[in-house]
């Protein structure tokens, strides 16, 4: 390995994967969400990149370890429980594989992730 080998986000031409949650998982609005995924390790199991989303709100279930960075925007993520959690331009946090609820975004979202794919989500 080299230099050569270091992805810079700010310089990478990684086309964009526009996509949408399965209907059956919307709860409201049209959540269109855009991914640049500049990174994937040569084991298959993590992943990097930038993630974008419009105004919505649909169910999530984890099965992979993913660190963000909220860059720009605001949504709140809710557990099973209900219980919410505010995500704000500034913050950083790990959502663990095994989480189950709702990604709301309430202002068009940007975050920087780092996606591990867990091989058994009870470790």
């Amino acid at each position: 390995m080299n230099i050569k080998s270091i992805v810079d986000f700010s310089e990478a031409a990684t086309a964009v994967e526009e996509y949408r949650p399965a209907q059956e998982k919307i709860f409201k609005g049209d959540p269109l969400q855009k991914v640049y995924n500049h990174y994937n390790s040569p084991c298959g199991q993590m992943n990097a990149g930038v993630w974008e989303g419009d105004p919505g709100q649909w169910r999530v279930n984890y099965t992979e370890h993913e660190y963000c960075e909220i860059v720009q925007g605001v949504s709140v993520l809710r557990d099973e429980q209900n219980q919410a959690k505010t995500l704000r331009a500034g913050d950083r946090f790990v959502i663990p594989a095994g989480f189950k609820g709702t990604w709301e975004v309430l202002e068009t979202c940007r975050k920087i992730y780092v996606v591990f794919e867990a091989k058994d989500i009870n470790k």
